[in-house]
């Protein structure tokens, strides 16, 4: 019994490497995003290759809150600090949401549009298309679509507008971490 016993525990603490490896694409996405938790970092506008909104002011992310089902990624885009995007994990499916505040903290008339993927991704990437919400509250925003990229050394955001000239994508520098930056607008007392 006792040889029964440890070989059956032998069996399943050999078989953990290979349950890790069993994840799907969006949950080893997920897990490579919440290893940055707590750490900021500081990136470039790549597209468009002029943009008086980003262009010139320093570009900071902050991997700020991350729960199994939650992650806040405040985005500062030199002093404005009314950006966050929000990633949540359920069902093997990743969905993004992007929080606008005002100085204030109030939200912004135009809040939480996004999308969700539409199957579990890459390791490396994740789509995601306008859902019903983000066509209701912005018309023309019935064809973004959003992807982040993950690896070793950087974390892209990108935007395509399909069927138009609507092109956004901010690469961060993930080997070197900078200070965390203050709060998020309206975040002051989280």
């Amino acid at each position: 019994m006792r040889t029964k016993i440890t070989y059956l525990l032998f069996t399943f603490l050999i078989s953990l490497p290979a349950l890790s490896q069993n994840e799907s694409p969006a949950k080893q996405f997920w897990n490579n995003l919440q290893a940055h938790c707590g750490k900021a970092y500081q990136g470039t506008l790549a597209l468009p290759e002029e943009d008086e909104d980003f262009g010139g002011k320093k570009l900071v992310m902050h991997v700020r809150s991350c729960s199994d089902t939650e992650i806040k990624i405040p985005f500062f885009v030199g002093e404005d600090r009314s950006r966050t995007w929000i990633l949540t994990y359920e069902n093997d499916r990743i969905a993004l949401k992007h929080d606008h505040r005002h100085e204030d903290g109030t939200e912004d008339a135009i809040n939480f549009y996004g999308g969700i993927t539409s199957n579990s991704g890459k390791v490396g990437v994740q789509i995601f298309s306008a859902d019903a919400d983000t066509q209701r509250m912005i018309p023309g925003a019935a064809t973004n679509v959003w992807w982040i990229t993950i690896d070793a050394t950087t974390f892209t955001y990108n935007l395509r507008r399909l069927d138009t000239e609507r092109v956004f994508k901010v690469v961060m520098n993930l080997t070197k971490p900078i200070d965390a930056p203050e709060a998020p607008w309206g975040w002051e007392g989280e």
